[in-house]
This record gives structure tokens, C-alpha cells and sequence, in this order.
């Protein structure tokens, strides 16, 4: 990185989302409220599906939002902190991630997974021998601790960032470091057992090791893509200026970029040792997604979600072009949804590929109520951690390649 000189209007206005947004995102969550009454008392068995794979995805992105601002804090990146506000925001999900968690666990359970299931438990060995791990209340434990001590650590980042805000105190910056050592040992075990609670034990007699990685490599490709987004339009309407510019744009847009490089590789990986060895127990995921028009969806996901964004984000000039970068970052998000979408699906429509009302109801709901979250966030706390002691080094920050 080479120094620049910063010659752009400094300006942060109050962020006010356009009515055409808040209507938008206010519809959404009414129709997936409506959607969770009618599927609740007429068709348990196809919302809840659909309720776990929009409440996974849109968490997701939440959790990515936290997770870039921890990685940020330990490396001790300058050039990146006239963007964490627009991360902070998208952690503004997690409260809502617990509350929506839980509602699912005491709700749900019995629809989703055949471990909480007495007659299927009775009927296969293999589930009984993983009961010690599989059974609701420990699950409702597992649940709290990541969902509570996710909330508790965004908390206290977040709240430091914003204190500062108004002090200037440059200790909050180096206890916030502190806080994102700690995050992330937490949240690399943590969010492990969260993939495998809520997806990998879906099908409780089969198993990974990687799938922890497979499921953070998703994570964090869609949630970089939000972030670019969300500064694409900050900048488009004003509401930031000077802050950040093309530059900073174009290092997310490597992150993404290598992120999609990094998921393409844990996918292959997963792939390719379950293939090779060929053991029964391993290769019934790999077959129920091979069947019944899933294969259809497996193979757009290696097009979708590796090709198209890896030979679209390659040039240099289209990591730098917003019109390309919307179109990207917006088609990354319908892959990883769609692979969500995929990795539950298949459990409970694996005769027939399904995508109805309810699928629709619920991913609007859990988006509209992202966005109200954010729009929130983003008017109460502002767009930019203006005293950050590091600032310099955004304002000033020149990509050479």
C-alpha cells in the first residue's frame, strides 16, 4: 500500500433510509409474518424447512458483519476503518438471530430433525449412539451460548466503537483488539456447532469435518458482498463522502474475490474425499443432491458460486465498476442462498425439488427484518467512526494492484 493524497470533501450525513426502502423492508416482514401464521397452523412440515434455511442465510450475513469487524481489530487494519460502521450495522441482526433461534428450537424441533423424533430414534442405531450430543435441551444450551455470547461480544465492540464516537479515547480501539482475539477463538468453535446443529444433523447419520469451514467459507463470501453493496450505495446517495473511495472498494472486492476461491476449494475438498472413500454412511449426502433434480441445483451451485463470480471479479477495471459490482454481489447472494437452500432442502423434498410460498414468506421476512435492524442502527449510530485513531490511514489508503 502506498500513501495518496486525500483531496475529497470530508462529509457524514444522518442516515435516512428512502421510503421506497422502508416500505420495501416493511412489506417483506409482514409477509413473513403472515407467511409463519398461515404455514404454523396449516403446514408445520413446509415452513419450518423453509423458515431454517431463510433464518441461516440471513444470520449469515449477520455474523459476517461481526466477523469482518473482529479480523479488522486483530490485524490492526488502518485502511478499513472508515468502513467498519457499515459492518457494525449488518451485525445489528444478531439480537434478532437468538430471539429467531430459539423460537425454532421450541417450535420447530420435532419437524426438522429426526434425532428429536422418539419412533425414528428407535428405528436406527446410528442416532442412538449420537444421543449425548443430539438431544434438545443440550441443543438449547448450544444455542444460548453462541447466540448470547455472539450478542454479548457485538455488544461490547460495537458499544466501544461508538464511545469513542463522542471521546475519542484511543484504549477502546486497543481493548476492542483484545475483545476480537477472544471473539474469534470463541467464534471459531462456537459457530462450528452451531452449522452442524442446525444443518450437518439434519441428516444425523452423516458427517464431516470440514463442514464447520464449508459453512464459514459461504458466510463470509456472502457477507463481503453485502458490505460492497451497502458502501455502493452510501456513496451513491451522498450520505458518505471522502471516506472512502474506489480504493477501498476494490480490496473488498479481492476479499471477495479470494473468498470465492476459498469456498470453491472446502467444497471440492468435502467432495472429494467423501468420493474417494467411499463409505456409505458419508456418501448418502452427496447422493440425495445427485437425484430428483438436485443435481440440477448442485451443478449451478460449481457454476454460480465459483466460476461466474471468480471470471467476473479477475479483471482489475471490475473490481473498480459498480454497475459490474452490483450485479455480482447481488447474484453471490442468490447463490448462497441458493446453497442453503441446498444443504436443507434435500432432508425433507428429496423425491421432488420444492420451492413454494412458504420458501419465499420466510426469506422475505428474515431480509425485511435485516433491514429494519440496519436502518436503525445506521440512524442511531451513524455511518462512520469518525475518531478513529487510524483514520488517517483510510483517508489515505492507494491500492498499487
Amino acid at each position: 500500500m502506498a500513501n495518496a493524497h486525500h483531496d475529497q470533501k470530508l462529509h457524514v450525513g444522518k442516515f435516512e433510509a428512502s421510503q421506497g426502502l422502508k416500505t420495501a423492508a416493511y412489506v417483506c416482514t409482514a409477509i413473513g409474518l403472515v407467511g409463519f401464521a398461515i404455514g404454523l397452523l396449516k403446514n408445520p412440515e413446509h415452513l419450518w424447512p423453509a423458515y431454517l434455511t431463510a433464518f441461516f442465510f440471513v444470520s449469515l450475513l449477520g455474523l459476517g458483519g461481526l466477523f469482518w469487524v473482529a479480523v479488522n481489530f486483530v490485524t490492526n487494519a488502518g485502511w478499513s476503518v472508515s468502513i467498519r460502521r457499515l459492518a457494525e450495522g449488518m451485525a445489528s441482526f444478531i439480537p434478532v438471530m437468538v430471539i429467531a433461534g430459539l423460537v425454532m428450537a421450541v417450535m420447530g424441533l420435532k419437524v426438522l430433525f429426526p434425532w428429536a423424533r422418539p419412533e425414528e430414534v428407535a428405528a436406527e442405531p446410528v442416532i442412538q449412539s449420537k444421543l449425548g450430543y443430539l438431544n434438545p435441551g443440550f441443543l438449547m444450551v448450544r444455542l444460548l451460548i453462541f447466540g448470547l455470547g455472539t450478542w454479548m461480544f457485538s455488544r461490547c465492540m460495537v458499544g466501544n466503537s461508538v464511545k469513542q464516537d463522542i471521546s475519542g479515547d484511543e484504549s477502546l480501539t486497543h481493548k476492542n483488539a483484545g475483545l476480537s482475539v477472544k471473539y474469534l477463538l470463541f467464534f471459531s468453535l462456537a459457530f462450528t456447532m452451531f452449522s452442524m446443529d442446525l444443518l450437518m444433523s439434519l441428516l444425523p447419520t452423516w458427517y464431516s469435518t470440514i463442514f464447520g469451514i464449508y459453512c464459514f467459507a459461504g458466510m463470509f463470501q456472502s457477507s463481503l458482498a453485502l458490505l460492497i453493496l451497502i458502501m455502493l450505495y452510501m456513496r451513491k446517495t451522498g450520505m458518505v463522502q471522502g471516506y472512502y473511495n474506489d480504493e477501498h472498494i476494490h480490496d473488498v472486492a479481492k476479499y471477495l474475490k479470494g473468498f470465492t476461491v476459498f469456498w470453491a476449494y472446502i467444497a471440492f475438498s468435502q467432495f472429494m474425499l467423501i468420493w474417494y472413500a467411499n463409505i456409505p454412511e458419508e456418501t448418502e449426502y452427496y447422493l440425495m443432491r445427485a437425484q430428483n433434480g438436485w443435481m440440477g441445483v448442485s451443478m449451478m451451485l460449481l457454476v454460480g458460486k465459483f466460476i461466474v463470480p471468480f471470471l467476473v471479479l479477475l479483471p482489475r477495471g471490475n473490481k473498480r465498476n459498480p454497475a459490474v459490482l452490483i450485479a455480482i454481489c447481488v447474484w453471490v447472494l442468490a447463490m448462497q442462498y441458493l446453497d442453503v437452500y441446498w444443504m436443507v432442502g434435500p432432508n425433507f423434498h428429496e423425491n421432488q425439488m420444492t420451492f413454494g410460498f412458504y420458501d419465499v414468506a420466510m426469506l422475505l421476512g428474515f431480509i425485511g427484518i435485516f433491514l429494519l435492524m440496519a436502518f436503525r442502527f445506521y440512524s442511531a449510530k451513524g455511518l462512520v467512526a469518525v475518531k478513529d485513531p487510524r483514520m488517517h490511514e483510510a483517508l489515505t489508503h492507494h491500492v498499487t494492484y
